[in-house]
């Protein structure tokens, strides 16, 4: 079984980004994969500011992603790049960490004007720790996501066509 793990870098677990973080995971475990969502927020954020490699949350979340088969970094924009709170977590990932793993970038902003965040900020920091297979990911807007009475999200049909386009070419990369 394939493991993949989701790395959320959003400062609130309310956001719409959620709802791409949801698709994807059912999608990726009816495929056969064991997915773990990794939300930055939940770790301490002392230890992340002053970069505590000591940590047991730290030594914890590192291993999973040194454990993963494929890692999905997931990020609402914030002035034009990902959050800040994914990069403090991304500076504690060794130099080769994601050497041999397929990267799925999911985005979430409120203007297909930060369309390029992904290619711009996002892919040069992944190539810097070592992931050469970077799939294209998907961006979405808010406008795309619904939130619903009962906690879910609706996702617009472009959205899940694109997700579900992502999520075939990761599985293919994993053999699932």
């Amino acid at each position: 079984m394939s493991k993949v793990v989701i790395l959320s870098g959003s400062p609130s677990t309310q956001s719409r980004l959620y709802g791409l973080i949801n698709y994807t995971t059912e999608q990726l475990q009816q495929a056969g994969a064991e997915v773990t969502l990794l939300n930055v927020v939940d770790l301490p954020a002392e230890d992340l500011v002053t970069a505590n490699f000591n940590s047991p949350d730290v030594t914890a979340s590192l291993a999973l992603i040194a454990a993963a088969d494929a890692v999905i970094v997931a990020s609402p924009v914030y002035k034009a790049s990902y959050s800040g709170l994914l990069k403090i977590f991304l500076d504690l990932v060794p130099q080769e960490g994601l050497r041999g793993k397929p990267v799925l970038p999911l985005f979430i902003g409120g203007t297909l004007a930060h369309l390029l965040v992904i290619d711009y900020a996002l892919k040069p920091v992944i190539n810097a720790l070592g992931g050469r297979h970077i799939l294209g990911g998907v961006y979405a807007v808010d406008q795309w996501v619904e939130r619903l009475p009962d906690g879910a999200y609706g996702l617009s049909e472009e959205l899940v066509a694109r997700l579900e386009r992502s999520v075939k070419e990761l599985n293919e990369l994993l053999k699932l």
